[in-house]
Protein backbone atom coordinates (compact mmCIF):
# COMPACT_ATOMS: atom_id res chain seq x y z
CA UNK A 1 0.00 0.00 0.00
CA UNK A 2 1.44 3.49 -0.85
CA UNK A 3 1.66 5.54 1.99
CA UNK A 4 0.65 9.58 1.12
CA UNK A 5 1.06 12.55 3.38
CA UNK A 6 -1.18 15.54 2.52
CA UNK A 7 -0.46 18.83 3.50
CA UNK A 8 -2.97 22.00 3.14
CA UNK A 9 -4.48 24.99 5.53
CA UNK A 10 -7.55 24.21 3.97
CA UNK A 11 -9.24 21.24 5.95
CA UNK A 12 -11.96 21.36 2.99
CA UNK A 13 -9.46 20.26 0.41
CA UNK A 14 -7.52 17.81 2.87
CA UNK A 15 -11.11 16.08 3.54
CA UNK A 16 -11.44 15.87 -0.11
CA UNK A 17 -8.75 14.29 -1.19
CA UNK A 18 -8.20 11.94 1.80
CA UNK A 19 -11.52 10.22 0.91
CA UNK A 20 -10.76 10.46 -2.77
CA UNK A 21 -7.12 8.55 -2.41
CA UNK A 22 -8.31 6.04 0.78
CA UNK A 23 -10.96 4.92 -1.10
CA UNK A 24 -8.57 4.28 -4.11
CA UNK A 25 -5.91 2.35 -1.74
CA UNK A 26 -3.87 5.03 -0.79
CA UNK A 27 -2.86 5.19 3.23
CA UNK A 28 -3.67 8.45 3.73
CA UNK A 29 -2.81 11.01 6.19
CA UNK A 30 -3.59 14.68 6.41
CA UNK A 31 -1.89 17.67 7.98
CA UNK A 32 -3.11 21.53 8.28
CA UNK A 33 -0.06 22.16 9.46
CA UNK A 34 3.25 21.92 7.80
CA UNK A 35 5.34 22.06 10.61
CA UNK A 36 3.35 19.45 12.38
CA UNK A 37 3.72 17.56 9.18
CA UNK A 38 7.83 17.75 8.70
CA UNK A 39 7.75 16.58 12.23
CA UNK A 40 6.02 13.54 11.53
CA UNK A 41 7.79 12.72 8.23
CA UNK A 42 11.18 12.68 10.26
CA UNK A 43 10.26 9.79 11.95
CA UNK A 44 8.47 7.72 9.69
CA UNK A 45 8.59 7.18 6.05
CA UNK A 46 5.94 8.14 3.03
CA UNK A 47 5.81 7.24 -0.51
CA UNK A 48 3.96 10.38 -1.71
CA UNK A 49 4.11 14.15 -0.13
CA UNK A 50 1.20 16.16 -1.61
CA UNK A 51 1.62 19.76 -0.67
CA UNK A 52 0.07 23.09 -0.86
CA UNK A 53 2.69 25.74 -2.31
CA UNK A 54 1.30 29.06 0.09
CA UNK A 55 0.45 27.99 3.80
CA UNK A 56 1.07 30.15 6.71
CA UNK A 57 4.59 29.57 8.57
CA UNK A 58 6.26 27.08 5.97
CA UNK A 59 5.63 27.24 2.42
CA UNK A 60 5.65 24.79 -0.23
CA UNK A 61 8.87 25.09 -1.52
CA UNK A 62 10.74 24.39 2.29
CA UNK A 63 8.33 21.41 2.64
CA UNK A 64 9.57 20.34 -0.71
CA UNK A 65 13.44 20.89 0.40
CA UNK A 66 13.11 19.64 3.72
CA UNK A 67 11.25 16.27 2.56
CA UNK A 68 13.81 15.36 0.19
CA UNK A 69 16.75 16.17 2.36
CA UNK A 70 14.96 13.64 4.74
CA UNK A 71 13.70 11.24 2.47
CA UNK A 72 15.18 11.73 -1.20
CA UNK A 73 13.30 8.94 -2.81
CA UNK A 74 9.75 10.33 -1.59
CA UNK A 75 7.85 11.62 -4.72
CA UNK A 76 6.60 15.36 -3.62
CA UNK A 77 3.45 16.77 -5.64
CA UNK A 78 3.01 20.52 -4.75
CA UNK A 79 -0.46 21.97 -5.76
CA UNK A 80 -1.15 26.02 -5.77
CA UNK A 81 -3.68 28.43 -6.95
CA UNK A 82 -1.01 30.80 -7.75
CA UNK A 83 0.76 29.05 -11.10
CA UNK A 84 3.01 30.42 -12.92
CA UNK A 85 5.97 28.85 -15.67
CA UNK A 86 8.66 30.18 -13.86
CA UNK A 87 7.34 28.72 -10.32
CA UNK A 88 6.91 25.12 -12.00
CA UNK A 89 9.79 24.81 -13.47
CA UNK A 90 11.77 26.17 -9.93
CA UNK A 91 9.94 23.36 -8.32
CA UNK A 92 10.69 20.67 -10.80
CA UNK A 93 14.85 21.72 -10.32
CA UNK A 94 14.17 21.71 -6.59
CA UNK A 95 12.81 17.98 -7.29
CA UNK A 96 9.43 17.94 -7.57
CA UNK A 97 7.31 14.86 -9.33
CA UNK A 98 5.09 17.25 -10.41
CA UNK A 99 3.45 20.82 -10.04
CA UNK A 100 -0.51 20.48 -9.83
CA UNK A 101 -2.74 23.72 -10.82
CA UNK A 102 -5.77 24.95 -8.29
CA UNK A 103 -8.73 24.50 -8.94
CA UNK A 104 -8.30 20.52 -9.70
CA UNK A 105 -10.77 17.77 -9.57
CA UNK A 106 -10.39 14.76 -7.33
CA UNK A 107 -10.04 12.55 -10.33
CA UNK A 108 -7.12 15.15 -11.60
CA UNK A 109 -5.54 14.47 -8.48
CA UNK A 110 -5.81 10.74 -8.58
CA UNK A 111 -4.71 10.83 -11.83
CA UNK A 112 -1.41 12.64 -10.86
CA UNK A 113 -1.01 10.38 -7.13
CA UNK A 114 -1.37 7.13 -9.66
CA UNK A 115 1.42 8.68 -11.89
CA UNK A 116 4.06 9.14 -9.22
CA UNK A 117 2.68 5.78 -7.76
CA UNK A 118 3.90 3.77 -10.97
CA UNK A 119 7.04 6.12 -11.08
CA UNK A 120 8.14 4.84 -7.37
CA UNK A 121 7.09 1.48 -8.58
CA UNK A 122 9.45 1.27 -11.64
CA UNK A 123 11.90 2.62 -9.73
CA UNK A 124 11.29 0.12 -6.88
CA UNK A 125 11.70 -2.90 -9.37
CA UNK A 126 15.28 -1.24 -10.80
CA UNK A 127 16.95 -1.29 -7.56
CA UNK A 128 15.69 -4.90 -6.93
CA UNK A 129 16.81 -5.88 -10.37
CA UNK A 130 20.26 -3.79 -9.37
CA UNK A 131 20.26 -5.88 -6.19
CA UNK A 132 19.83 -9.15 -7.75
CA UNK A 133 22.37 -8.57 -10.61
CA UNK A 134 24.81 -7.36 -7.62
CA UNK A 135 23.98 -10.72 -5.98
CA UNK A 136 24.23 -12.54 -8.88
CA UNK A 137 27.52 -10.75 -11.35
CA UNK A 138 30.61 -11.71 -9.55
CA UNK A 139 31.85 -8.54 -11.55
CA UNK A 140 29.02 -5.82 -10.37
CA UNK A 141 31.46 -4.63 -7.54
CA UNK A 142 34.42 -4.30 -9.48
CA UNK A 143 34.27 -0.97 -11.15
CA UNK A 144 36.51 0.82 -13.98
CA UNK A 145 36.74 0.97 -17.42
CA UNK A 146 40.27 1.43 -17.89
CA UNK A 147 42.24 -0.98 -19.92
CA UNK A 148 43.65 -2.52 -16.71
CA UNK A 149 40.19 -3.37 -15.46
CA UNK A 150 39.37 -4.34 -18.40
CA UNK A 151 42.33 -6.75 -18.24
CA UNK A 152 41.89 -7.72 -14.80
CA UNK A 153 38.30 -8.65 -15.30
CA UNK A 154 39.57 -10.90 -18.68
CA UNK A 155 41.86 -12.87 -16.35
CA UNK A 156 39.29 -13.56 -13.33
CA UNK A 157 37.27 -15.38 -16.05
CA UNK A 158 39.95 -17.85 -17.22
CA UNK A 159 40.74 -17.96 -13.86
CA UNK A 160 38.06 -18.75 -12.39
CA UNK A 161 37.41 -21.76 -14.43
CA UNK A 162 40.61 -23.10 -13.15
CA UNK A 163 40.26 -24.65 -9.80
CA UNK A 164 43.88 -23.75 -8.97
CA UNK A 165 45.36 -21.76 -5.69
CA UNK A 166 45.49 -18.03 -6.72
CA UNK A 167 48.17 -15.57 -5.22
CA UNK A 168 46.97 -12.36 -5.54
CA UNK A 169 49.49 -8.99 -5.38
CA UNK A 170 48.91 -5.06 -4.95
CA UNK A 171 48.69 -2.55 -2.55
CA UNK A 172 46.09 -2.01 0.63
CA UNK A 173 42.95 -0.44 -0.62
CA UNK A 174 43.43 -2.11 -4.29
CA UNK A 175 40.18 -4.55 -3.68
CA UNK A 176 42.36 -7.79 -3.28
CA UNK A 177 39.68 -9.56 -1.70
CA UNK A 178 36.62 -7.86 -4.43
CA UNK A 179 38.98 -10.06 -6.95
CA UNK A 180 38.73 -13.32 -4.66
CA UNK A 181 35.09 -13.25 -4.46
CA UNK A 182 34.72 -12.56 -8.08
CA UNK A 183 37.20 -15.53 -8.50
CA UNK A 184 35.21 -18.02 -6.23
CA UNK A 185 32.12 -16.61 -7.83
CA UNK A 186 32.94 -17.20 -11.39
CA UNK A 187 34.47 -20.86 -10.20
CA UNK A 188 32.51 -24.03 -10.10
CA UNK A 189 32.65 -23.45 -6.13
CA UNK A 190 30.35 -20.24 -6.22
CA UNK A 191 27.46 -22.30 -4.53
CA UNK A 192 29.69 -23.61 -1.39
CA UNK A 193 30.79 -21.00 0.83
CA UNK A 194 33.61 -18.37 0.39
CA UNK A 195 35.33 -17.56 3.94
CA UNK A 196 37.52 -14.67 4.16
CA UNK A 197 40.10 -14.22 6.99
CA UNK A 198 43.05 -11.90 7.77
CA UNK A 199 46.71 -13.16 8.85
CA UNK A 200 47.85 -10.08 9.72
CA UNK A 201 44.70 -9.25 12.45
CA UNK A 202 45.30 -12.53 15.32
CA UNK A 203 48.59 -14.33 17.56
CA UNK A 204 49.93 -17.40 16.15
CA UNK A 205 48.19 -19.36 18.25
CA UNK A 206 44.69 -17.61 17.44
CA UNK A 207 45.17 -18.11 14.14
CA UNK A 208 45.91 -21.71 14.08
CA UNK A 209 42.58 -21.70 16.52
CA UNK A 210 40.22 -20.04 13.73
CA UNK A 211 41.79 -21.83 10.98
CA UNK A 212 42.11 -25.02 11.93
CA UNK A 213 39.42 -25.23 14.56
CA UNK A 214 40.68 -27.34 18.10
CA UNK A 215 39.40 -30.60 20.24
CA UNK A 216 37.50 -30.74 22.94
CA UNK A 217 39.79 -30.01 25.87
CA UNK A 218 42.68 -28.49 23.90
CA UNK A 219 43.19 -25.93 26.05
CA UNK A 220 41.64 -23.72 29.04
CA UNK A 221 38.19 -23.44 28.18
CA UNK A 222 37.70 -25.98 24.98
CA UNK A 223 34.53 -27.30 26.75
CA UNK A 224 33.88 -28.53 23.45
CA UNK A 225 34.70 -28.59 19.84
CA UNK A 226 34.99 -26.77 17.41
CA UNK A 227 35.47 -26.66 13.24
CA UNK A 228 38.14 -23.96 11.93
CA UNK A 229 37.53 -22.00 8.70
CA UNK A 230 39.00 -24.54 6.35
CA UNK A 231 36.72 -27.23 7.38
CA UNK A 232 33.35 -24.87 7.58
CA UNK A 233 34.35 -24.01 3.25
CA UNK A 234 34.80 -27.27 2.64
CA UNK A 235 33.96 -27.68 -1.59
CA UNK A 236 34.41 -23.95 -1.30
CA UNK A 237 36.88 -21.25 -0.96
CA UNK A 238 39.16 -19.84 1.53
CA UNK A 239 40.81 -16.08 1.33
CA UNK A 240 43.43 -15.63 3.39
CA UNK A 241 44.36 -11.75 2.88
CA UNK A 242 47.63 -10.81 3.77
CA UNK A 243 49.34 -13.97 3.39
CA UNK A 244 52.92 -12.23 3.65
CA UNK A 245 52.28 -11.45 7.73
CA UNK A 246 51.47 -15.20 8.26
CA UNK A 247 54.63 -16.81 11.13
CA UNK A 248 56.73 -19.22 9.99
CA UNK A 249 55.81 -21.56 12.25
CA UNK A 250 52.32 -21.69 10.83
CA UNK A 251 53.53 -21.69 7.56
CA UNK A 252 54.67 -24.88 8.42
CA UNK A 253 51.30 -26.03 9.19
CA UNK A 254 50.06 -24.11 5.85
CA UNK A 255 52.18 -26.24 3.74
CA UNK A 256 51.39 -29.45 5.14
CA UNK A 257 47.85 -28.33 4.35
CA UNK A 258 47.97 -27.91 0.71
CA UNK A 259 50.55 -30.56 0.20
CA UNK A 260 48.25 -33.11 1.85
CA UNK A 261 44.62 -31.93 1.48
CA UNK A 262 44.26 -32.95 5.53
CA UNK A 263 44.53 -30.99 8.22
CA UNK A 264 44.72 -31.95 12.12
CA UNK A 265 42.77 -30.08 14.90
CA UNK A 266 44.47 -28.29 17.22
CA UNK A 267 44.82 -30.96 20.16
CA UNK A 268 43.58 -33.66 17.55
CA UNK A 269 45.15 -36.58 16.46
CA UNK A 270 42.92 -37.70 13.62
CA UNK A 271 43.45 -36.09 9.65
CA UNK A 272 40.60 -34.56 8.51
CA UNK A 273 40.65 -34.63 4.40
CA UNK A 274 39.83 -31.23 2.72
CA UNK A 275 38.55 -29.92 -0.23
CA UNK A 276 39.39 -26.19 -0.74
CA UNK A 277 39.96 -23.45 -2.86
CA UNK A 278 42.85 -21.42 -1.53
CA UNK A 279 43.17 -17.51 -2.60
CA UNK A 280 45.82 -16.01 -1.01
CA UNK A 281 46.65 -12.46 -0.59
CA UNK A 282 49.37 -9.81 0.20
CA UNK A 283 50.49 -5.80 -0.39
CA UNK A 284 54.56 -7.29 0.12
CA UNK A 285 56.55 -8.52 -2.40
CA UNK A 286 56.93 -12.03 -1.15
CA UNK A 287 59.85 -12.57 -3.51
CA UNK A 288 61.84 -10.26 -0.92
CA UNK A 289 60.31 -12.07 1.94
CA UNK A 290 62.06 -15.12 0.78
CA UNK A 291 65.01 -13.48 -0.08
CA UNK A 292 64.93 -12.34 3.54
CA UNK A 293 63.82 -16.08 5.07
CA UNK A 294 60.86 -14.33 6.61
CA UNK A 295 58.60 -16.58 3.97
CA UNK A 296 58.90 -20.28 3.03
CA UNK A 297 59.74 -20.73 -0.77
CA UNK A 298 57.99 -24.06 -0.94
CA UNK A 299 54.69 -22.35 0.44
CA UNK A 300 55.26 -19.58 -1.99
CA UNK A 301 55.22 -21.43 -5.08
CA UNK A 302 52.41 -23.79 -3.51
CA UNK A 303 50.52 -20.82 -3.12
CA UNK A 304 51.21 -18.77 -7.00
CA UNK A 305 49.75 -21.46 -8.83
CA UNK A 306 48.36 -18.22 -10.55
CA UNK A 307 49.44 -14.67 -9.68
CA UNK A 308 47.20 -11.75 -10.40
CA UNK A 309 48.32 -8.26 -9.86
CA UNK A 310 45.66 -5.22 -8.30
CA UNK A 311 46.20 -2.39 -9.61
CA UNK A 312 47.10 1.12 -7.75
CA UNK A 313 44.33 3.64 -9.03
CA UNK A 314 46.77 6.38 -9.61
CA UNK A 315 47.64 3.06 -12.64
CA UNK A 316 44.10 3.68 -13.62
CA UNK A 317 42.90 7.29 -13.66
CA UNK A 318 40.27 6.80 -15.75
CA UNK A 319 38.38 5.30 -13.37
CA UNK A 320 38.37 7.97 -11.05
CA UNK A 321 35.37 9.94 -12.45
CA UNK A 322 33.95 6.11 -12.78
CA UNK A 323 33.78 5.30 -8.87
CA UNK A 324 33.63 8.88 -7.22
CA UNK A 325 30.33 8.31 -9.00
CA UNK A 326 29.35 5.03 -7.46
CA UNK A 327 30.87 6.01 -3.70
CA UNK A 328 28.47 9.66 -4.16
CA UNK A 329 25.20 6.66 -4.93
CA UNK A 330 26.35 4.64 -2.40
CA UNK A 331 26.14 7.42 0.32
CA UNK A 332 23.66 9.58 -0.87
CA UNK A 333 21.01 6.41 -0.21
CA UNK A 334 23.28 6.23 3.46
CA UNK A 335 22.85 9.89 4.38
CA UNK A 336 19.64 10.88 2.38
CA UNK A 337 21.30 13.33 0.19
CA UNK A 338 21.00 14.16 -3.51
CA UNK A 339 24.60 15.10 -4.09
CA UNK A 340 24.56 15.36 -8.36
CA UNK A 341 28.42 14.89 -8.86
CA UNK A 342 31.36 16.82 -8.48
CA UNK A 343 32.51 20.09 -10.04
CA UNK A 344 34.89 20.16 -12.78
CA UNK A 345 37.79 21.48 -10.35
CA UNK A 346 37.09 19.06 -7.87
CA UNK A 347 37.41 16.36 -10.42
CA UNK A 348 40.70 18.46 -11.24
CA UNK A 349 42.03 17.99 -8.03
CA UNK A 350 41.11 14.10 -7.22
CA UNK A 351 42.85 13.31 -10.96
CA UNK A 352 45.98 15.04 -9.88
CA UNK A 353 46.14 13.07 -6.85
CA UNK A 354 48.64 10.30 -6.28
CA UNK A 355 46.02 8.48 -4.28
CA UNK A 356 48.77 6.30 -1.70
CA UNK A 357 45.72 4.79 -0.05
CA UNK A 358 43.99 3.70 -3.51
CA UNK A 359 40.54 3.13 -3.70
CA UNK A 360 39.79 3.05 -0.50
CA UNK A 361 41.07 6.26 0.52
CA UNK A 362 39.13 7.69 -3.08
CA UNK A 363 35.90 6.19 -1.03
CA UNK A 364 36.66 7.68 2.42
CA UNK A 365 37.00 10.97 0.79
CA UNK A 366 33.72 10.57 -1.16
CA UNK A 367 31.94 9.84 2.11
CA UNK A 368 32.94 12.47 4.10
CA UNK A 369 32.43 15.00 1.47
CA UNK A 370 28.64 13.83 0.53
CA UNK A 371 28.26 13.26 4.64
CA UNK A 372 29.29 17.53 5.22
CA UNK A 373 28.24 19.50 1.87
CA UNK A 374 25.30 21.40 2.29
CA UNK A 375 24.68 22.22 -1.89
CA UNK A 376 24.15 19.50 -4.44
CA UNK A 377 27.20 19.66 -6.02
CA UNK A 378 30.47 18.75 -4.47
CA UNK A 379 33.45 21.22 -4.73
CA UNK A 380 37.00 21.83 -4.18
CA UNK A 381 35.80 22.70 -0.51
CA UNK A 382 34.76 19.78 0.22
CA UNK A 383 37.53 18.00 -0.13
CA UNK A 384 40.18 17.50 2.25
CA UNK A 385 41.77 21.05 2.77
CA UNK A 386 45.16 19.35 1.84
CA UNK A 387 44.66 17.14 -0.71
CA UNK A 388 46.46 19.41 -3.54
CA UNK A 389 49.24 19.40 -1.15
CA UNK A 390 49.72 15.17 -0.87
CA UNK A 391 51.04 15.00 -3.68
CA UNK A 392 52.31 11.15 -2.44
CA UNK A 393 54.86 9.91 -4.36
CA UNK A 394 54.55 6.10 -4.43
CA UNK A 395 55.84 3.46 -6.20
CA UNK A 396 54.41 0.04 -7.14
CA UNK A 397 56.49 -2.93 -6.46
CA UNK A 398 56.77 -4.09 -9.67
CA UNK A 399 58.28 -0.88 -10.77
CA UNK A 400 61.01 -0.83 -8.11
CA UNK A 401 64.53 -0.71 -9.64
CA UNK A 402 67.81 -1.32 -8.76
CA UNK A 403 70.31 1.44 -6.84
CA UNK A 404 72.75 1.50 -10.16
CA UNK A 405 69.99 1.84 -12.43
CA UNK A 406 68.60 5.06 -10.94
CA UNK A 407 72.07 6.23 -10.74
CA UNK A 408 72.77 5.78 -14.32
CA UNK A 409 69.52 7.70 -14.95
CA UNK A 410 70.13 10.43 -12.78
CA UNK A 411 73.65 10.89 -14.11
CA UNK A 412 72.16 11.25 -17.38
CA UNK A 413 69.91 13.97 -16.49
CA UNK A 414 72.70 16.21 -14.71
CA UNK A 415 74.79 15.58 -18.28
CA UNK A 416 71.91 16.74 -20.03
CA UNK A 417 71.29 19.61 -18.18
CA UNK A 418 74.74 21.12 -18.31
CA UNK A 419 75.19 20.25 -22.28
CA UNK A 420 77.68 17.30 -20.95
CA UNK A 421 80.31 19.75 -19.00
CA UNK A 422 81.84 16.91 -17.23
CA UNK A 423 82.90 19.76 -14.25
CA UNK A 424 80.04 20.76 -14.05
CA UNK A 425 78.08 17.97 -13.87
CA UNK A 426 80.68 16.75 -11.34
CA UNK A 427 80.15 19.76 -9.07
CA UNK A 428 76.95 19.21 -8.93
CA UNK A 429 76.90 15.68 -8.20
CA UNK A 430 79.42 16.29 -5.47
CA UNK A 431 81.81 13.72 -6.68
CA UNK A 432 85.39 13.94 -7.91
CA UNK A 433 85.52 14.72 -11.80
CA UNK A 434 87.42 11.17 -11.93
CA UNK A 435 84.55 9.28 -10.08
CA UNK A 436 82.02 11.17 -12.58
CA UNK A 437 84.62 9.44 -15.65
CA UNK A 438 84.74 5.89 -14.14
CA UNK A 439 81.00 6.13 -13.63
CA UNK A 440 80.20 7.04 -17.15
CA UNK A 441 82.23 4.33 -18.42
CA UNK A 442 81.05 1.98 -16.27
CA UNK A 443 76.87 2.50 -16.82
CA UNK A 444 78.11 3.06 -20.48
CA UNK A 445 76.74 6.52 -20.91
CA UNK A 446 75.93 7.27 -24.46
CA UNK A 447 77.24 10.75 -26.18
CA UNK A 448 79.27 11.35 -22.66
CA UNK A 449 82.37 9.11 -23.18
CA UNK A 450 84.97 10.93 -25.69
Amino acid sequence: MISLAVIDDEVAVLRTLQRKAAKNGYEVRVFSSPEEALSVIESRHFDIVLSDLRMPGIDGFTVLERVKSISPETEVIIMTGYGSVSTAVDLVKKGAFYYLDKPFTPDQALLVLNRAAEHLGLLNENRKLKRDLLDTDPFAKIIGISQPMRELIKFIHKVGQVDCNVLIQGESGTGKELIARAIHESSLRKNKPFISFNCGSFSEDLIANELFGHEKGAFTGADRGKAGLFESAQKGTVFLDEIGETPLSMQVKLLRLLQEKKLIRVGGTSPVDLDVRIISATNRILEHEVAAARFREDLYFRLKVVTIRAPALRERKEDIPVLADHFIKRYNALYRKQIKGLTKKAMTTLNKYSFPGNVRELEHIISSAVALSDDIWLSEKDLPQDLGCLEVETIAPDSLSPLWKNEREYIIKVLEATNYNKVRAADILEIPRTTLWRKIRKYRIPNAVE
